[in-house]
């Protein structure tokens, strides 16, 4: 069972949950997902099952678009809605201010992770402290927006669009919108709407999702420029071996006979490869 499924997540289903309801559907242990998403949020969750997991770490690393709600003059402790009430403020807040700042908040900088996350702070998860009510200095980390955009602002609640890289909260993202604003506000819903290449358009319910269901192959997860190989360089292709190709391409997919059997990436002069697609042929 090597290959990937693009799963639309069910709210009130952690990501490990998904993995593990695919794991007894097919079988297998060797299963593993690309990106956490929180119980109450939905949408895109790759998950890679036999040799494919070696792609996990390349895939998680995708920058990722949501749209996210997000209910002004409430704070809590994990940043959503399902958490304990820390702080209320009167919503005074028009659609162009709001607008303004989404407008023109920094593409880069330095974020704070939620004291409810996974992240590992000297061996054990945040969330692990957070629980037994210990408090402990949270990490900070440097993350990229590329894309922000409010959709919508009603009664208190706004819908805003955004892409971002690995390892952004977008919890941590409407606390930093809201501080901007002299206010405080907290997540309300969240959707991943894409994931690299993969949009929820491409994904299926997990209710869906059967041990007949098929597997999709590497390059449907990238999309990439595809290079022959004659059949002494597909020798070295199953060898794990180096290519010299006249390309410039970052990366791309070899092929043999017109079927993808490797992903390389370029290493100063050469292509080293990052993935074989049957690595038993």
């Amino acid at each position: 069972m090597n290959g990937v499924l693009f799963v639309n997540k069910p709210e009130g289903l952690t990501s490990r949950d998904v993995v593990n309801q695919i794991s007894r559907i097919y079988g297998t242990k060797k299963v593993g997902h690309t990106g956490t998403l929180d119980p109450m949020a939905t949408g895109v969750l790759i998950v890679c099952l036999g040799s494919y997991t070696k792609l996990v770490n390349l895939l998680t690393s995708s920058y990722k678009e949501y749209i996210a709600d997000m209910k002004f003059g409430v704070k809590t402790d994990t940043g959503d809605v399902t958490g304990n009430v820390l702080e209320t403020k009167e919503v005074n807040l028009s659609y162009d201010e709001l607008k303004r700042v989404i407008d023109t908040f920094p593409k880069e900088y330095i974020q704070t992770v939620p004291k409810y996350s996974a992240v590992k702070v000297n061996g054990k998860k945040l969330y692990e402290y957070a629980r037994e009510g210990k408090e402990v200095k949270l990490p900070k980390r440097q993350v990229f927006i590329e894309e922000l955009e409010l959709l919508e602002y009603q009664d208190g609640i706004a819908r805003f669009r955004c892409v971002v890289s690995k390892g952004t909260y977008v919890r941590s993202l409407i606390l930093d919108i809201a501080e901007r604003l002299d206010t405080v506000a907290t997540m309300s819903g969240l959707v991943r709407t894409k994931q690299g290449n993969v949009s929820l358009e491409d994904c299926m319910t997990l209710e869906s999702i059967t041990k007949d269901t098929p597997l999709k192959t590497v390059d449907e997860l990238f999309l990439l420029p595809k290079i022959e190989v004659n059949e002494q360089d597909y020798q070295r292709v199953m060898n794990g071996n180096p290519l010299f190709l006249e390309t410039t391409e970052p990366r791309i997919f070899v092929t043999h006979h017109k079927e993808v059997v490797a992903m390389y990436e370029k290493k100063e002069e050469s292509y080293r490869i990052i993935f074989q697609v049957n690595p038993h042929a």
